[in-house]
């Protein structure tokens, strides 16, 4: 059974800085790709960042680029989603989640098949 369990979510003032971290178990974390997705109220769930199973290369959607980094820890089963400079834009349910087929790496929620429970992020202006 894979369980994502994230932590790290809150309250933040625009301009500040959270870390949000995703822990995983129940495969071999190291195989799989991850994502960070994002849902703000009201809106369709969208593509945050990705990065692939080595955890060498990464994407990240346009509106995040340059203010938020994804890590992993392979050693620690974890992902890891920096948010600097955040905005109010940036509030909603955050989930993490493990790509569905191992070494294969893609930023399509669709790929993704199994998710975490969603922290929420919540930016005041």
């Amino acid at each position: 059974q894979v369980q994502l369990v994230e932590s790290g979510g809150g309250l933040v003032q625009a301009g500040g800085s959270l870390r949000l971290s995703c822990t995983a178990s129940g495969r071999p974390f190291s195989n799989y790709a991850m994502g960070w997705f994002r849902q703000a109220p009201g809106k369709e769930r969208e593509t945050v960042a990705t990065i692939t199973s080595s955890g060498v290369t990464t994407f990240y959607a346009n509106s995040v680029k340059g203010r938020f980094t994804i890590s992993r820890d392979n050693g620690r089963n974890t992902v890891y989603l920096q948010m600097n400079n955040l905005k109010p834009e940036d509030t909603g349910v955050y989930y993490c989640a493990s790509h569905r087929y191992a070494f294969v790496w893609g930023s399509s929620q669709d790929e993704y098949a199994y998710w975490g429970q969603g922290a929420q992020v919540t930016v005041s202006s």
